[in-house]
């Protein structure tokens, strides 16, 4: 499957992530805010975007998007420790790199934010998000929580 550790699909996936908790929106409605075509921009200049703070970023493509404040607040749902949004990138990162092939990775990222595992990630009162990488890439696959 994918490469281990894609920095630019950690930062990709984190800054979609961090969008969505500031403008509670579920995280597909920020990929369908953004488009294929700005997800991969921002995926192949990660690098530099990531020389940023990442709220002037989030700004930027909240703005340029015209994005609006949804009513999904995820954050404020949360029972318990809320993880970070770079805690959830990685999870996203990881689920994409384990189910994706490297050049159909903005595919991947539409494809897993898309899907149903997207709620099921975002949904902090479970323990969902924490589990294995290969535990949660199964579950994918399978279409189902195993």
């Amino acid at each position: 499957m994918g490469t281990k550790n894609n920095n630019a699909l950690f930062y990709t996936c984190s800054l979609i992530e961090y969008i969505g908790r500031r403008m509670k929106r579920t995280r597909c409605e920020v990929t369908d805010y953004m488009g294929k075509n700005r997800i991969k921009r921002i995926y192949e200049y990660a690098d530099v975007f990531h020389c940023e703070p990442i709220e002037k970023t989030a700004d930027e493509f909240i703005e340029e998007t015209n994005m609006t404040e949804g009513s999904f607040d995820n954050v404020k749902e949360c029972r318990y420790t809320v993880p970070g949004y770079w805690d959830i990138g990685e999870v996203y990162e990881r689920l994409i790199e384990d189910v994706c092939e490297d050049e159909k990775v903005i595919d991947g990222i539409w494809e897993i934010y898309h899907s149903w595992i997207d709620g099921q990630i975002s949904d902090y009162n479970t323990d969902f998000y924490y589990q294995p990488r290969d535990y949660i890439a199964e579950c994918y696959r399978k279409g189902v929580v195993l």
